[in-house]
């Protein structure tokens, strides 16, 4: 059997969030350019996000998967590097969307607007506008996204309703916070995966992955298989989530059931 296949179906995660790494590695360690490297990665993206929504339909669950694609910091990558990406997102939107509509998912992008190239915004608008309809698996692709940069956004926009009388201050809770963020109106995710063996979170989901189960596997991006994942799926369904509190093994609250 499958390990897929031997996992409790109610323990797959509702929320799964991704930090893809190691697609520049993964190049120079064949002795490529690393655009190559992030070529082939986003086969990866591909075969994850089916599978993702293959579950969903099949199983319920997940309902959401956020995919880090590009970082406010990258933009301190070589120019040329910046121009291959944007001009790869382009492409993924636009020949993407067919394998989106087929099945049934809604895209949503999170991060800043500003600097993308007006081709990136035309085919993301696009993409977002063929499917809003969608009610099977929503991705979501982190592109231009820094977590610090999205709860700065979000106190900011706190601060204007308080300037303006429209909020009290005393009434400020979490939920409060979490309404403003870029993924208001979505679970946190359950789970973060990253790839390449790095041990960090690199400024991404800071508030929303606060109660996440983290895997890190030492897989580079581009090796990835379906394989991995659901390795990373059954890693998750062997964990206890108590949420600081105590409970029997492998305890979920209800609303991640």
């Amino acid at each position: 059997m499958t390990l897929i296949a031997e996992m409790p179906f109610q323990r797959i995660p509702r929320h799964i969030a991704v930090i893809m790494d190691g697609n520049g590695r993964w190049a120079v360690g064949r002795g490529l350019p690393r655009v190559e490297g992030h070529l082939q990665g986003a086969q990866v993206v591909r075969s994850i996000v089916t599978e993702c929504s293959r579950l969903r339909q099949e199983h319920g669950a997940p309902d959401f998967l956020t995919l880090y694609s590009f970082s406010l910091e990258n933009w301190k990558r070589p120019a040329a590097e910046i121009t291959f990406l944007m001009q790869m997102y382009i492409d993924y939107l636009r020949q993407e969307r067919a394998t989106m509509m087929e099945n049934n998912i809604r895209f949503k992008q999170i991060g800043h607007l500003e600097n993308l190239p007006d081709l990136v915004l035309d085919q993301m608008k696009q993409t977002l506008a063929e499917t809003a309809g969608n009610d099977g698996l929503q991705l979501n692709l982190a592109l231009n996204y820094g977590s610090r940069a999205e709860i700065t956004d979000a106190v900011r926009a706190i601060a204007a309703k308080v300037a303006a009388g429209k909020l009290d201050p005393r009434d400020i809770r979490e939920k409060t916070i979490s309404d403003h963020l870029y993924t208001a109106g979505m679970p946190d995710p359950d789970l973060l995966i990253r790839t390449a063996g790095e041990m960090r979170v690199s400024n991404y989901l800071l508030w929303q992955i606060s109660y996440a189960e983290l895997v890190v596997s030492p897989v580079l991006w581009p090796d990835f298989t379906i394989e991995d994942f659901h390795k990373a799926l059954a890693e998750f369904a062997s964990r206890n989530r108590r949420f600081g509190a105590v409970g029997p093994p492998n305890s979920l609250p209800a609303e991640s059931r």
